[in-house]
């Protein structure tokens, strides 16, 4: 059977969650698919490494329709035509809404492939509230996928209430991880200048490092929780210097390290001892999903899905968002109790084990691609590779 074509429209292609899912997935269908990637900021890129060197894969560039511009007839009428040479469409977030209208007004007059979007959650513009442009746009674009998906319970709950989507349309699918490589200790060196001392808590966290994420906010948590309690931040971007200075406002720089962007979660996670989520917005982290199933408690803010991913034993600790004084607190009790720290952890592991399993993920997502292109096989093909 020939391979499908699939088209994926971007709004960046920098690794992030959702660029790290399509990535698993693209290495997942192996041989069963070709892929070719178009992304709304053309020189974010970044995620293309993730992608095995086996997958047939092509970023064409200035040679595509560009995906970023003002809507207008001509480029749609472009995007539509550039759609016809493929058996179906994926589009990713806001960022690739033009492609998704371009689908929804011209599928009526020309033959054009299925599209499924996906929403994985909003910029820093919509962190405190939505866009009621965006909201309109997307209710009206959306009209013309087959299929809508999400990672969580918020983000289903707003396709539904606020872009009007019918359920039939809607798929919530979990990201999912390879739980097993998680229950392996972690690789010594793995977090570069992370020796832990004598007495001493880890507390970890995985994230951009951009205003929605807030880390300043947990720098003054950790500074609050006690001298004993170390601040590690993985990962890169341009509030570095902010969260740098916040430490040595606090007097903390020493118990702070930050190596930048490190690319394999699953061989450094366990060096720490609790988990820290300060995000002011968040849908559903997949870095929360990596410490759970990691074995860690999560000291996090409520946001997004996070309530609803945790064991129930970790509940307590998750705080409001504006909680600064619970947000220390929280960590200064795990950080005293080593206990209640593998308690709750192996809660956690065992929900993640459960319900965020990378072969769960997979078969959802073989099922509802093969079901748009009318190809069983696809699925059934790709159980194999």
């Amino acid at each position: 059977m020939q391979p499908k074509r699939i088209l994926h429209l971007h709004s960046a292609f920098d690794l992030g969650g959702k660029e790290a899912r399509a990535c698993k997935l693209m290495n997942h269908f192996g041989d069963a698919a070709r892929h070719v990637i178009l992304s709304a900021v053309p020189d974010a890129l970044g995620a293309r490494a993730a992608i095995d060197p086996r997958i047939a894969v092509e970023f064409p560039g200035d040679a595509a329709p560009a995906l970023h511009g003002k809507p207008a007839p001509g480029r749609y009428l472009a995007l539509a035509r550039y759609m016809q040479k493929f058996d179906l469409v994926l589009s990713y977030n806001w960022g690739s809404m033009d492609g998704v209208m371009a689908h929804r007004l011209l599928s009526p007059f020309m033959p054009l492939p299925p599209l499924i979007h996906h929403e994985d959650g909003f910029n820093e513009d919509e962190a405190a509230a939505l866009n009621w442009k965006r909201n309109a746009f997307r209710a009206q674009a959306l009209k013309g996928a087959q299929a809508l998906v999400v990672p969580s319970v918020t983000l289903e709950e707003i396709a539904r209430l606020v872009w009007k989507q019918p359920a039939a349309r809607l798929q919530r699918i979990a990201n999912g991880i390879d739980i097993a490589r998680y229950r392996q200790p972690p690789q010594p060196g793995s977090f570069p200048g992370l020796e832990k001392r004598e007495g001493e808590i880890i507390v970890g966290t995985i994230a951009g490092l951009r205003a929605v994420k807030n880390l300043p906010r947990l720098v003054r948590a950790v500074a609050a929780a006690g001298l004993n309690v170390r601040l590690a931040i993985a990962g890169e971007g341009p509030e570095r210097g902010v969260i740098i200075a916040e430490a040595e406002r606090l007097g903390i720089v020493d118990q702070l390290v930050m190596p930048g962007f490190l690319t394999d979660p699953a061989s450094y996670v366990g060096h720490f001892d609790i988990f820290a989520l300060s995000s002011d917005s968040e849908q559903y982290p997949i870095s929360l999903v990596e410490a759970m199933a990691a074995g860690l408690p999560a000291v996090c803010t409520d946001v997004g899905d996070v309530r609803h991913m945790v064991a129930p034993d970790n509940l307590p600790f998750i705080v409001g968002k504006d909680d600064e004084v619970g947000l220390a607190s929280a960590i200064a009790t795990l950080a005293a109790n080593a206990g209640l720290r593998s308690h709750i952890g192996t809660a956690n592991a065992a929900v993640a084990a459960s319900n965020y399993g990378e072969e769960q993920m997979f078969a959802c997502y073989r099922l509802l691609y093969g079901d748009a292109m009318k190809c069983a096989d696809f699925a059934r093909q790709a159980r194999d590779v």
